[in-house]
């Protein structure tokens, strides 16, 4: 960089706060959490969440264990609004669970989002509107006086409109936006303005989240400035101190637990830490981290899999590989040595005693992780050329997970026979594993019918010789598939599911589709099935009775002689 220059957001002088207590804090207990998967995060991505994956997301989240959910932003469009009115009208939303709206402080804005919340048993409705120097001066151009004047006025406005709705608990949250950038004494002076007109009580208690809406500082410094509105806000006992950190320097997470540390009550942010600009806090790392130091986070990340493929369906946003606790290759060492530890640490850790295998923060299996990718032998150059040799010379792209575990495949035959490895070995051991046709299961063929609005399959396979036929109806073939091997007693759950086309390779250049199915095991292992046909639902249907071939042949979930026992047999005579 040619040219420094000085931030003006990090112009304020440092707090002062010589006797601060937070650093010799630790944190005991989960804080109250709060997802903005749902608006924040979804108001960065590429393409905004549609209705349906908003509502797969929403499920998700209430499935982990969120308490509060912040839903949509209902008067900026008929989208967000008609989300919430779905929520409240289909009643989606389980007893425990409260919905946040957010609002500008302003009355037009704030009317309409009342009408989208009636019928609703409770709601937190969220407020804000800017408070430090560079919006005074440069966006609004307004006095401090006025500043405090438009947020109160907002509260009343909310509290008149709140009693004329006694069916549903409304609780105010209030957000001094850019708080970190706000003079600490202006800060106090409007929250408590604001917890004044309100008349917050300890049973009426009002949120004022302080966020870092742009991170400007290390967090440290932010610590200290959540501890000084811990410790000078008036009626603290009915207020609860709310974190909204984000991720502009990278210490959101840091942020976050020195806030909690300073005397926060509550955490907002998103699972994976999207959200505008560099993200929101990541709150999967940040309850894990918790889980890592022995404190239940009160979060369920017991099967880390599933929420991050449905996180990766409705953002469409990449989970990097080395994400923490969470990416396909976290808790796989490609170092020799790292491998060799890890293998003691195995060795030796027991059961009943407490985790302390070297290289591994958690035990895997707390997050539904198998140890497969831990233990196996393998380096980076070793996956990426197999991956390389199977694209260039068989015209198979495959998905990143499924080269991390075929590379096990590749590893131990290579353990086992030793010398060089060419690309025809590699794709027999391919073909061995995925595509074999004499597998127990076997597929045969298939009719799609129509049902009314669903799909209908016929699917004949031959179970250890014997010919089946199987029928199942679902929102489409693969979905009406796995109904009807459901209904053999066949227990499978798709993970993942990609299809691509094979790049040509040869003289005439004929294509086929290829389908990847990702399958979950009960054992915690996901499992890979690979179909490969000209008509691409055929090419499916081939890698989901792939999948099962590979997890019931004792590496996870159904077993064979189920499904035979169950399936009804196909008379061709």
């Amino acid at each position: 960089m040619s040219q420094q220059k000085t931030s003006k957001y990090s112009a304020f002088p440092p707090v002062k706060l010589v006797d601060r207590q937070w650093p010799n804090r630790v944190i005991e207990q989960a804080p109250m959490w709060m997802s903005t998967d749902l608006r924040d995060g979804n108001q960065a991505l590429f393409e905004p969440m549609n209705a349906d994956k908003k509502m797969q997301m929403f499920k998700t989240l209430c499935q982990i264990g969120f308490k509060q959910i912040e839903i949509a932003f209902p008067s900026a469009s008929e989208t967000e609004f008609g989300f919430v009115r779905r929520l409240i009208e289909e009643q989606h939303i389980p007893d425990d669970v409260t919905i946040e709206v957010l609002t500008q402080a302003r009355e037009h804005l704030i009317r309409r989002t009342f009408e989208s919340l009636k019928g609703a048993k409770q709601a937190i409705v969220h407020v804000y509107n800017a408070t430090c120097p560079t919006f005074r001066e440069f966006v609004f151009g307004m006095s401090k006086a006025e500043v405090v004047t438009m947020a109160v006025d907002a509260v009343k406005l909310i509290k008149t409109l709140a009693a004329e709705m006694p069916e549903t608990k409304i609780t105010l949250e209030y957000s001094p936006e850019l708080f970190t950038a706000t003079e600490l004494d202006f800060a106090k002076e409007v929250c408590d303005a604001v917890t004044a007109a309100w008349g917050a009580t300890p049973d009426n208690k009002v949120i004022l989240n302080l966020p870092t809406t742009v991170e400007i500082a290390t967090p440290n410094i932010y610590a200290d400035q959540i501890e000084w509105m811990h410790r000078n806000l008036e009626r603290r006992d009915s207020v609860l101190i709310s974190l909204h950190p984000h991720n502009d320097r990278g210490t959101a997470v840091a942020a976050a637990e020195m806030g909690l540390m300073a005397g926060a009550d509550r955490v907002e942010g998103c699972l994976f830490g999207n959200g505008e600009r560099t993200g929101n806090v990541d709150l999967v790392t940040l309850a894990l981290n918790m889980h890592t130091q022995g404190v239940d986070p009160q979060l369920d990340f017991s099967d880390i899999n599933a929420v991050a493929r449905t996180f990766e369906h409705c953002t469409q946003l990449p989970i990097h590989p080395r994400h923490p606790y969470v990416g396909d290759l976290v808790f796989t060492a490609f170092s020799g040595s790292h491998q060799d530890a890890i293998k003691k640490g195995f060795a030796a850790q027991k059961a009943d005693e407490q985790w302390a295998v070297p290289y591994l923060p958690i035990d895997p299996a707390d997050v539904g992780r198998s140890y497969d990718s831990v233990i196996r032998v393998n380096s980076q150059s070793g996956k990426g050329g197999i991956a390389y040799l199977m694209e260039t010379e068989h015209g198979v792209v495959m998905p990143r997970r499924l080269q991390v575990e075929f590379s096990g495949v590749v590893q131990r035959h290579t353990d086992a026979h030793g010398g060089e490895v060419s690309a025809d070995d590699i794709w027999t051991l391919f073909a061995k594993t995925y595509i074999d046709t004499t597998q127990p299961v076997r597929y045969r063929e298939h009719h799609l019918y129509e049902h009314g609005s669903a799909q209908g399959i016929r699917l004949q396979v031959d179970i250890d010789g014997t010919p089946h036929i199987l029928t199942g109806e679902g929102n489409g073939p693969i979905n009406a598939a796995v109904h009807a091997l459901q209904s053999a007693g066949i227990s499978l759950q798709v993970r993942s599911y990609e299809e691509r086309s094979m790049v040509p390779i040869g003289e005439d250049g004929n294509a086929l589709a290829c389908a990847f199915m990702e399958v979950a095991g009960r054992d915690g292992g996901d499992r890979y099935g690979v179909g490969m046909d000209g008509n691409i639902v055929t090419a499916s249907l081939k890698a989901l009775i792939s999948a099962i071939n590979r997890i019931g042949s004792g590496q996870a979930g159904c077993t064979l002689e189920q499904a035979a026992c169950a399936a009804r047999p196909l008379d061709y005579a």
